[in-house]
């Protein structure tokens, strides 16, 4: 391709923004919004599968054995969990441990405890962890067949709730990002027939006299490239604003709160984002061309 040609391309270009400057500031507002909405639902199931991540990692069975158990059968069936390949650490927690932990659960509250008087109702009990969070229903079930196990508890159910809900955030996203897309190559699509439609005497004159489709394609596709890539930008530079004041605002009473890293996250969104605006910006073009094309 000619450096003349090129030239051409990317001047036309230019005087088609200016010339229809408010259309052009509406397709890159479009595409800037659209592609905002989009990364912050991006961002919303990306947290919530770490934070379901993170409470699976960290998803402890809770064993009660019997109270009247000699000490020999609770050490049975400590070595017992400790040799199953699952599990990676197991505590014991006696009864008085037990409730000194619910009284600083508690804290104010403890005073409820009162009514109890010297009796402690709260069973001797293990802490077992499991290295694979897929291991914690098996492992359990092993557990609660022992000898001297009076039951056995985990909190997988609040993983499980949790994995649905993104699973409905990631369904609903995707419903929202095909609706915005549309609207997005609607606006482009539409701002760029403007153009094409005020050119459509010299689409068919350039056609008459041996021009070829994509040297008369090219300056409306790269307009639709620009709008994109504008719009793709804006929206990147709110996001990592949005994100990073997020990160710190949470971070600030929740320290260990679990949240994907701000970078190389950001970094990648941003690319997929000025991406996302380019192919918008193709298509919206390709959209708007096909008709008048026809001579």
């Amino acid at each position: 391709m000619k450096i003349q040609t090129i030239e051409y391309y990317f001047r036309e270009v230019l005087l088609s923004m200016i010339r229809k400057r408010w259309m052009t500031f509406a397709s890159i507002g479009t595409v800037a919004v659209s592609l905002f909405v989009l990364g912050v639902f991006l961002i919303l199931v990306m947290n919530m599968n770490k934070m379901a991540s993170s409470l699976e990692s960290q998803v402890q069975i809770s064993v009660y054995i019997n109270d009247e158990l000699p000490e020999a059968g609770r050490k049975e069936i400590e070595r017992m969990t400790r040799d199953m390949k699952s599990v990676t650490a197991i505590e014991y927690v006696p009864r008085e441990k037990a409730l000194k932990i619910l009284q600083e659960r508690l804290g104010e509250n403890k005073k409820i405890l009162d009514a109890l008087g010297e009796s402690n109702p709260l069973p001797n009990s293990f802490l077992v962890t499991v290295g694979n969070a897929e291991d914690v229903k098996k492992t359990a079930a092993l557990i609660a067949d022992l000898y001297g196990v009076e039951e056995v508890k985990y909190g997988q159910d609040v993983a499980a709730n949790l994995f649905e809900l993104t699973h409905l955030i990631r369904f609903f996203g995707l419903i929202l990002m095909a609706l915005l897309l549309f609207a997005t190559v609607f606006i482009i699509s539409n701002t760029i027939r403007l153009t094409v439609f005020a050119r459509r005497k010299e689409i068919a004159i350039m056609k008459y006299v041996g021009a070829t489709d994509w040297f008369i394609r090219w300056p409306f596709i790269l307009e639709g490239v620009g709008l994109g890539i504008i719009g793709g930008g804006v929206s990147a530079i709110i996001l990592r604003s949005f994100y990073s004041a997020m990160i710190t605002k949470i971070y600030e009473s929740l320290a260990f709160f679990p949240m994907v890293e701000q970078y190389p996250f950001m970094n990648y969104l941003t690319v997929a984002l000025i991406v996302a605006g380019i192919f918008i910006g193709i298509l919206g073009s390709t959209v708007s061309l096909k008709r008048f094309m026809e001579v």
